[in-house]
C-alpha cells in the first residue's frame, strides 16, 4: 500500500480530526472527511483550531508526521488583529514572551515577525466583526513549535487579540492559491 499525502486549506468551523471521541453537545462539529474522500488511515499533521483557516497537511505515513511537527519546520500564520499593532509590540514576539499552556507559564522560542497590508482572503463563512468596533491590522508570525493555539495567546499577550488567523505556510509548502475547502493530493511532503 502507498502512502497519500495532501493540502488542504482548513476552512473556519471545522475541526482538524475525522472523528471525535468527546459526547456530541448541542453544537455540531464539523470534520476534515466532509471536504474529501481522504484515504484510509488519513491524519492531519499538527492541528489549526475550529477558529483558525488555512494550510493543513495531511499523510497516512507516521513518519513524515513526526517530520513535519518537529521544529525543523517554520509555519507561517498571517493573523488579523483587533488594533493598530506596532513594530515595538511585535518586537517582543521576537525575544519570546511568556504566555500559559495548561496552566503552566512557558517562554515562546523567538518569532519571527512583520506587519503586513490585508492579504486579500476571501470573506469568512462567519463574520468577523462591523467596522464600528475600530481598526484592525495585520501581521504575518513564523514560529518553528505549534503549542496549543500558541499564536493567539502571544497576540493577546502583545495587547493585540487575535480576530482571525490563517496559516499560509509550512516549511516550503505554501497555502498558494488553493481555495477555501479545497484539497490537493500531492506527491510528497518533504524533500
Amino acid at each position: 500500500m502507498s502512502d497519500h499525502h495532501y493540502m488542504l486549506y482548513k476552512p473556519y468551523g471545522f475541526l482538524s480530526q475525522f472523528i471525535t471521541n468527546a459526547q456530541r453537545k448541542k453544537k455540531k462539529h464539523r470534520f476534515l472527511g466532509e471536504l474529501y474522500d481522504f484515504a484510509e488511515g488519513t491524519m492531519s499533521i499538527g492541528r489549526l483550531d475550529e477558529k483558525s483557516e488555512g494550510l493543513l497537511l495531511l499523510t497516512t505515513d507516521g513518519k513524515v508526521s513526526n517530520e513535519i511537527t518537529s521544529k525543523k519546520y517554520d509555519k507561517e500564520y498571517y493573523v488579523q488583529l483587533d488594533g493598530i499593532v506596532t513594530e515595538e509590540a511585535l518586537q517582543q514576539l521576537h525575544e519570546g514572551i511568556e504566555i500559559s499552556i495548561n496552566g503552566k507559564t512557558y517562554q515562546t522560542l523567538p518569532a519571527k515577525t512583520k506587519i503586513i497590508g490585508d492579504p486579500g482572503f476571501s470573506e469568512r463563512s462567519r463574520r468577523i466583526r462591523g467596522d464600528h468596533h475600530g481598526p484592525t491590522s495585520w501581521a504575518s508570525i513564523t514560529i518553528n513549535e505549534g503549542k496549543y493555539r500558541q499564536v493567539r495567546k502571544m497576540c493577546a499577550a502583545i495587547g493585540f487579540p487575535v480576530l482571525r488567523l490563517i496559516r499560509v505556510r509550512i516549511g516550503d509548502i505554501e497555502l498558494g492559491d488553493l481555495g477555501v475547502g479545497e484539497v490537493r493530493e500531492v506527491d510528497d511532503l518533504v524533500g
